[in-house]
């Protein structure tokens, strides 16, 4: 791993730049070129070697991207990808082949689940589900051809946090891979390589760019690993376009003020929510009563700014409590800037049978919210009229 010893804030700022700086820039350049004059005394015995190429994702923006994300988590290396699940799927063909089989937390983003379920079996690829809450089942599921155990810092939507600590050393007893989405934590908050995890992948165009205008994806790791990721990427083509690259080295160095400032409005939120009779749930592991509020606390520097709730009046109410907001903005995806919401049984798990998404807990008035950057106060007030709008909706259903 790596050993710098600076603070995260540090980090965010410096890892990774160049040194010289290109030409003196203070801002690390957009280099807008698809390829570059091939150096002969870097290419040594071969071209390919020597070869920079958009596709490869080894341009002077991608290395400066890559090794500060590396930097962020005490990885040794990183790679950037086109999308969040370009990470996951090529992490995962990376490490899975024809015939082998993963453990896979029960309840993960639509997603990723959806690749698990329908393009892993074309592929030979083996699943199975486990209660990640259950440490005790996991090993009733190994087989000789289980290479993996997957799980998520934050389950998406229901924000269960499971017994990560012993994901990992389960990992290392049964000489399995130990993949994880950290899109929900961030770096900020958590970094699974100093707990054991082998590999951290995030959905970059959630809080690490954090403005909601480019698509992207990383996963951290050993340099082993990340090496052979890369050579799978280059084959599948899922680079990270140069503009993208650079805005997301842009975003990466405000990510500590905002996901530090999202966790306390996500607090004030939750215990907001919490408190209010249209609300008969909230999904927050912040929040003491939350069943893994104990784990969390002990595993997280914060909880996140994404919470899910479960309206009184059902997905009536939860619809008409989405229309009356005049913050927040009715679309998918999160960790931006903007204060979005949606309905996971609509839009990110909507590829699931209603049978599937109620074995899980994903209630149709289940409603997502991903707090923003905008005073706490506004958001709170707009929530209070939109639910005071549904209190005639969840009369009716009582």
């Amino acid at each position: 791993m790596t050993t710098d010893a600076r603070g995260f804030d540090t980090k965010l700022i410096h890892a990774g730049e160049p040194h010289p700086r290109i030409r003196g820039a203070v801002v690390m350049p957009l280099f807008q070129s698809v390829t570059y004059e091939i150096d002969p005394a870097e290419a040594g015995g071969g071209y390919h070697h020597g070869a920079r190429y958009i596709r490869l994702n080894n341009t002077p923006g991608h290395d400066a991207l890559q090794s500060k994300l590396a930097a962020l988590e005490g990885g040794q290396a990183a790679l950037v990808t086109a999308s969040g699940m370009a990470a996951i799927t090529t992490s995962l063909l990376t490490v899975l082949s024809s015939g082998d089989r993963v453990l896979a937390q029960r309840c993960l983003y639509g997603g990723t689940m959806g690749f698990l379920k329908d393009e892993c079996s074309h592929l030979g690829i083996g699943v199975d589900w486990i209660d990640a809450d259950d440490a005790g089942s996991w090993e009733k599921s190994l087989t000789p051809a289980t290479r993996a155990i997957y799980v998520e810092a934050m389950t998406n939507p229901l924000l269960e946090v499971c017994n990560l600590e012993e994901v990992a050393r389960f990992a290392r007893a049964h000489g399995l891979v130990s993949m994880i989405d950290n899109t929900f934590a961030t770096p900020v908050n958590f970094r699974p390589l100093e707990l054991g995890f082998d590999l951290s992948i995030h959905s970059c165009t959630k809080y690490m760019n954090g403005h909601d205008d480019i698509a992207a994806g990383a996963v951290i790791g050993p340099a082993d690993w990340i090496g052979r990721i890369t050579h799978r990427l280059n084959h599948l083509g899922g680079c990270l376009d140069p503009h993208a690259a650079f805005l997301l080295h842009r975003g990466l160095k405000t990510l500590g003020v905002r996901v530090r400032h999202q966790n306390e409005s996500g607090m004030s939120i939750a215990r907001y929510l919490a408190a209010h009779p249209g609300v008969a749930r909230v999904h927050y592991p912040g929040l003491t009563g939350h069943p893994d509020h104990a784990r969390a606390k002990g595993l997280f520097d914060g909880f996140g700014s994404t919470l899910s709730v479960e309206l009184s009046g059902g997905p009536v109410a939860a619809d008409r409590f989405m229309s009356a907001l005049r913050i927040p903005i009715l679309a998918p995806s999160l960790g931006g800037v903007d204060t979005l919401t949606m309905r996971p049984a609509a839009t990110s798990h909507a590829n699931l049978t209603p049978q599937e998404r109620a074995s899980l807990g994903i209630r149709d008035e289940l409603v997502r919210l991903s707090v923003g950057l905008e005073s706490v106060e506004d958001l709170i007030a707009d929530l209070d009229q939109a639910l005071a709008s549904c209190r005639s909706v969840a009369s009716a259903s009582t």
